[in-house]
């Protein structure tokens, strides 16, 4: 009888192998799982870290942009025509504390401010502000197996400030500039009149959209007079006849088939439940839909004759001056650059607020057109050729006089009727858009 061999040897090899294979498939795997938490530690923080680039890069071109240096009418290598070093100083300022908002893996970045364009002569037509965030020591969890205690994670964002004014007087784009179209715009048509000069010259040249008097940023005579307050130019609000010769800060009122009302929920500053018309809301609230350059609007032919009481209730409920004079205002203090200071009534800020602290926007600023009134009297509908950014009641006054709205003049952009191609479209109240042009990928 033969007897066959014992495979038991073979069997408790195999055995060991099997066994020996499902250890080392078990650490790889495991492995795998753990470094895979720390990736997508590492792409969570590097989107975190894109958050932060780019709010901090808008930010500081909104203060570029409300600064009011693209309509200072001088150039970067001329630093007497504006204070740009104040000006970068403050937007550095307020970017470095967005993007420290913004924290990346728990931690406070690190962050870089330049300016990449004002050093060139036209930068201060769209002057361009780069923000770069850093976490250097991002702790890893289990790639320390290999060593690796810390990666780095960064990220950079670039955002402008754009306003065709100087671009199409210097010969960019042929003469030609894009055009540019905000939201918010109030329903005043101002025409292009400047009320700082004596012999009513042009805000803008009606061709290029050149800004004529650089002088007029700033521009605030003090408590209006029927001569210098902003008020309708139809003699008792009449406009359904024959429309009068133009003047400087006389406005024609804009029809609300352009100027579409807002809901009367979306407008909760207080005194707005008094409002009688659909004028108001349109004043004290946001008009959603955007305005261009180039863009006819109709002038409203109603005879409105309450419009300027109208205006200044309006007015006062916008920029929250009511109860008792409690509105926001331009701080003069180091102006230009332009900032303003959060008044008692200001519904997101403590009362009292704290003293001297400047804040980035304001209610009390808005956007208002200006159109082509080379033909005098003017026929409707008419041609926008400009905008300029006006802060109202900039002592936080309420509106008084003869019910004459006070201004300061913070921005001018033109676009003329030579304006051509896609508007640049803004976002809030600013005349100036500001956007993101560059979103390089984080190192």
């Amino acid at each position: 009888m033969r007897i066959r061999p014992s495979n038991s040897g073979h069997e408790r090899e195999n055995g060991v192998i099997i066994t020996l294979i499902a250890i080392f498939m078990l650490f790889v795997v495991g492995a795998m799982a753990a470094l895979s938490i720390d990736v997508v530690t590492f792409y969570t923080a590097r989107s975190e870290a894109q958050i932060a680039a780019d709010s901090a890069a808008l930010a500081a071109a909104r203060v570029l942009a409300n600064s009011g240096l693209t309509s200072s009418g001088g150039t970067a290598s001329d630093p007497n025509s504006f204070p740009i070093a104040a000006t970068e100083t403050l937007a550095q300022t307020i970017a470095t504390q967005v993007a420290q908002q913004n924290l990346i893996g728990g931690s406070t970045p690190q962050v870089t401010v330049t300016f990449p364009n004002l050093t060139d002569v036209s930068a201060v037509n769209n002057p361009q502000v780069t923000v770069k965030v850093t976490r250097t020591d991002l702790p890893t969890f289990f790639a320390r197996i290999w060593g690796t205690m810390t990666v780095a994670v960064s990220a950079t964002a670039t955002a402008e400030a754009y306003n065709p004014s100087g671009l199409a007087a210097n010969g960019s784009n042929g003469g030609q500039a894009v055009p540019v179209a905000s939201s918010c715009v109030k329903p005043w048509l101002l025409p292009n009149i400047d009320p700082n000069s004596p012999t009513n010259s042009y805000i803008f040249d009606p061709g290029s959209g050149a800004i004529q008097d650089p002088g007029l940023l700033g521009w605030d005579p003090g408590p209006p007079t029927p001569v210098n307050g902003l008020s309708v130019a139809c003699p008792g609000g009449d406009c359904s006849g024959a429309l009068p010769v133009p003047s400087a800060w006389k406005y024609f009122p804009g029809d609300l088939g352009t100027f579409v009302p807002p809901s009367p929920n979306s407008v909760g500053c207080f005194g707005s439940g008094r409002f009688t018309s659909q004028y108001q809301l349109s004043v004290a609230g946001c008009v959603q839909s955007p305005i261009a350059c180039n863009a006819t609007i109709a002038i409203d032919p109603s005879n409105y004759g309450s419009r300027d009481y109208d205006t200044a209730l309006a007015v006062d409920c916008l920029t929250h001056a009511l109860p008792s004079d409690g509105g926001d205002k331009v701080d003069t203090t180091n102006s230009p650059p332009y900032a303003f200071l959060p008044g008692a009534s200001n519904p997101l800020f403590p009362n009292p607020p704290p003293q001297g602290t400047d804040i980035l926007t304001s209610d009390s600023l808005v956007t208002v057109p200006v159109f082509n009134s080379s033909v005098t009297p003017p026929t409707s509908p008419v041609q926008i050729i400009g905008f300029v950014q006006l802060f109202l009641q900039p002592t936080g006054s309420r509106v008084g006089y003869q019910n004459l709205v006070r201004t300061t003049v913070i921005n001018m952009v033109g676009c003329g009727t030579n304006a051509s191609g896609t508007p640049v479209y803004g976002n809030g109240p600013s005349a100036v858009p500001v956007r993101l042009i560059a979103n390089p990928p984080a190192n």
